[in-house]
């Protein structure tokens, strides 16, 4: 019997591997004390249908095997990039840090949630478009598998040719429809957005002022961008997701652009509506973890009392997408079995990878966790697989 950490590389060759001595979590529930057989960064076999006579058998000494996270909305990375307001770091400094983030909290699909705003800095399109090359380039050289997901801001109306050529050319994976600008007659909307403006952007008070209100103007111009960008999106076969709708108006009206995904609905029922009209409910992980939403949203346990979730996300917080399906089971909102799938199968269907990801089966990619405890901790986190490659390993382990 060979050491399981020092031989998880052979899973991406053709050699077949066999995990045997692990509790497997599959669509249909645990198999306890079972096998899966790897082959080519595929998963070939589950359970009885394995073959025996593997020539690689690694042992994992009763531990839980889970499919990999798919994270479709994160933007924690913009941390690394700007880490204080006013300061900026190298990307591939702030993107290889946040790669090795993610596959440490078991994240082994992510969609980088690039804000195309109209502030200056961390979201600008300058960024955006310096963002793109980076990711490019590095992706070959990245662990986590990396796509993008643009969250478009309507009032950004200008060099709109620009964005729409990036999703003919599919540059782009997923798309969203954002509007954070607030009307400056709202002083609760306003005040929150500063909030976070001032952590993003140095910029005195009367400056921010008369920026804001240079964009007031843009919003019509914006909508009619709108509909341009929806129909590209279809037309690409690339995920379009509303955002913070407030009101069943916006999920009608986020429905004849073809949303597929409802990002974080503010309430009940926006988030009822959204399902009724075939749109996938997406909330954020740090919601349920926290126990709350930190800008006045419906709260994520509420949310999943009343069956209204079907995708977690890190928003803003890697670990806590880790943690969360521990802490639905552990609340009695739902089965650890079926609270993970909220942050593997659940996603991938949304995002058109349904047949390939998020699940422990026959023809697979071979994403997979490996965990010494079911605790909810990252630090149970023994072992990130990658299409049958080992990119996280925690020593001393399984020795």
């Amino acid at each position: 019997m060979q050491n399981l950490m020092n031989n998880l590389e052979n899973m991406t060759s053709q050699i077949s591997t066999l995990i045997e001595n692990v509790n497997v979590l599959t669509s249909d529930g645990w198999l306890e004390n079972s096998c899966v057989e790897v082959c080519g960064g595929k998963i070939r076999a589950v359970g009885a249908d394995v073959d025996r006579s593997a020539s690689v058998l690694l042992n994992g000494h009763g531990g839980y095997l889970l499919p990999g996270i798919i994270d479709l909305h994160g933007d924690a990375f913009e941390r690394h990039i700007t880490p204080r307001a006013g300061t900026v770091f190298p990307l591939e400094l702030a993107l290889a840090a946040n790669d090795a983030s993610l596959i440490s909290n078991g994240i082994t699909t992510f969609y980088y949630s690039i804000t195309d705003g109209f502030e200056p800095g961390a979201r600008s399109r300058d960024t955006v478009r310096r963002l793109l090359l980076a990711l490019e380039h590095l992706k070959p050289r990245f662990s986590c598998q990396s796509r993008v997901h643009i969250r478009h801001e309507k009032v950004n109306t200008e060099l709109h040719d620009e964005l729409m050529g990036w999703i003919a050319e599919g540059r782009i994976h997923m798309l969203s429809m954002n509007d954070h600008l607030p009307e400056l007659d709202n002083p609760t909307s306003t005040e929150r957005y500063l909030a976070g403006f001032r952590r993003r952007v140095t910029m005195d008070e009367a400056e921010t002022r008369l920026f804001l209100n240079s964009l007031q103007d843009r919003r019509n111009l914006g909508e009619e961008q709108t509909y341009e960008l929806a129909q590209q999106a279809r037309k690409a076969g690339i995920s379009l997701s509303s955002h913070d709708d407030q009101c069943v108006d916006d999920v009608e009206h986020n429905r004849t652009l073809g949303t597929t995904i409802a990002e974080f609905p503010m309430n009940a029922e926006t988030a009822k509506a959204s399902l009724a009209a075939g749109a996938a409910v997406l909330m954020g992980a740090p919601n349920l973890v926290r126990g709350g939403s930190h800008v006045g949203a419906i709260s994520v346990r509420a949310a999943i009392e009343q069956n209204l979730v079907s995708i977690l996300c890190s928003d803003y917080h890697y670990p806590s997408l880790f943690c969360a399906p521990f802490v639905a089971a552990e609340q009695g909102l739902m089965p650890l079995a079926q609270a993970w799938k909220l942050v593997s199968e659940n996603p991938a269907k949304a995002v058109g990878l349904g047949a390939s990801k998020g699940r422990i089966a026959p023809g697979f990619d071979a994403d997979l966790l490996l965990l010494s405890e079911l605790d909810g901790s990252p630090l149970s986190l023994q072992a990130t697989v990658v299409g049958g490659k080992s990119v996280f390993q925690r020593s001393g382990c399984f020795n």
